[in-house]
């Protein structure tokens, strides 16, 4: 089955990347958009462009009916979803599926196990992925949870089944606490997931954020294209990536690659994922896979040299891999910075009319956005404005380069988060791969109380 014209169920500098990508393979593209994004760059390159709604993302970019029809009166055979929106939403993939319309995603079934944290854990651990020692399972009384807690250890975290960004967990560092935390960790889940369920994990006290890139082509054909830090965070949102990570030897990167590239496998999972661990003291701690492309996919394209949106349409086309796992060799360094829209350090966001923009450039520098002067960013969605990738021969090159092309980047008529990329890059421990998930929000406060 081939596909000749792909509807991009997404918007800004994604929604640019999968068009792009989408050209260079001779396929038509339909962009659909809100009214706020009428004069966006990846409207303005498609091929065509369908306006399904008003500024509201759920009016529009969440409206499953209104997305089906711009598909169908488009003429299009494939949806591809981008990142966030409907990309790991399971029934609007069946729905896309029962459409006779190709989905560029996982199967959905395999969205729908990953999607709920109690049974990706479950289904990790049958595939062989380390876990973080915990419940097996939701928790649904205080009795359970405090046998739990006694068991694995304080402290422990409370966690959303269905949640994500941070809602829903709560830290628990003692079983006088845990009754009245477990309540509260429910409440909000209940409040922003439509879900009470929670379950426990052992609390990592300073954890790095590793997750490793995966492919499968559908029919238990797997690989892995390495791991990527995202430990840089604030509020569980990754400001800054890296691949290769700073602190993972070759050893375990093949060792835990080939654990989950054959967890693929057996899933016989289809397109690209990723599959996230904690790592402490030399260990690997599953806690979650998204079904879904990352927004730092680049960082991984950079080292490896393989297209993943290409890989995407690819292997939804019904093709096989384009590479086997021996084929990839991971060369050189790279580096994502997320460029928002927002104070820097109060990180209060700053949508607005872009007076002037001047991207980075250079030997190895590519930026993804679709800013251009004269552009007003909308306030209705994510502040991400550009993504900012750098590659270097080793990880000291890199950073020299990302520093320049830092200097060198101007968006003005908004506030951006470029100066906290600069000071950043000149921290030690930055410098020499020395921080965890906790490390920015300490650096933050410290420089805000200047302790």
């Amino acid at each position: 089955m081939g596909i000749t014209r792909i509807l991009i169920a997404n918007r800004g500098e994604i929604a640019l990347r999968i068009h792009r990508a989408a050209h260079e393979m001779g396929i038509e593209t339909v962009a659909v958009h809100s009214t706020a994004d009428a004069d966006a760059m990846h409207v303005r390159l498609a091929d065509h462009a369908v306006c399904i709604g008003p500024p509201p993302a759920g009016e529009s970019y969440l409206n499953h009916a209104s997305i089906i029809s711009a598909a169908e009166v488009a003429g299009c055979d494939a949806i591809h979803p981008g990142y966030g929106f409907l990309s790991e939403n399971a029934k609007f993939a069946e729905i896309v599926e029962a459409h006779d319309i190709i989905w560029i995603g996982p199967k959905p079934e395999h969205i729908r196990t990953m999607g709920d944290k109690v049974e990706a854990k479950r289904t990790a651990g049958a595939l062989g992925l380390p876990l973080v020692p915990g419940s097996d399972g939701a928790v649904r009384t205080f009795e359970d949870a405090k046998a739990i807690a006694q068991e694995i250890g304080y402290p422990v975290i409370i966690k959303a089944a269905s949640g994500g960004g941070g809602r829903g967990m709560k830290v628990c560092e003692s079983e006088d606490r845990l009754e009245t935390l477990m309540s509260q960790a429910g409440s909000e889940a209940k409040s922003a997931f439509g879900d009470a369920t929670v379950y426990i994990e052992k609390y990592l006290g300073n954890p790095r954020h590793i997750e490793f890139q995966v492919f499968g082509d559908g029919n238990g054909n797997g690989i892995h294209l390495g791991e990527r830090d995202c430990s840089l965070q604030r509020r569980h949102q990754k400001v800054l990536e890296e691949a290769p990570s700073p602190v993972i030897s070759d050893e375990d990167r093949t060792r835990m690659g080939e654990i989950c590239a054959q967890a693929m496998r057996d899933m016989a999972y289809r397109g690209a994922g990723t599959i996230e661990f904690l790592w402490e003291g030399g260990e690997f701690y599953f806690i979650e896979m998204n079904t879904r492309l990352q927004v730092e996919h680049p960082v991984t394209e950079a080292i490896t040299g393989v297209d993943l949106v290409r890989e995407q349409i690819r292997i939804a086309a019904g093709k096989p891999l384009s590479v086997a796992q021996d084929d990839i060799e991971f060369k050189g360094h790279a580096i994502e910075c997320r460029i928002n829209a927002e104070d820097p350090f109060t990180f209060t966001p700053s949508p607005g009319k872009v007076t002037y923009y001047h991207p980075a450039g250079g030997m190895h520098v590519r930026v993804d956005s679709g800013l251009y002067a004269g552009y007003s960013i909308p306030p209705y969605y994510d502040s991400m404005i550009a993504k900012l990738i750098v590659y270097g021969r080793n990880r000291e090159g890199c950073i020299m380069r990302l520093r320049r092309a830092l200097d060198e980047m101007v968006v003005e008529g908004v506030k951006t988060n470029i100066p906290l990329h600069q000071e950043l890059l000149h921290q030690p421990d930055i410098l020499e791969g020395d921080y965890s998930i906790k490390w920015l929000e300490n650096w933050l406060k410290e420089r805000e109380t200047g302790e």
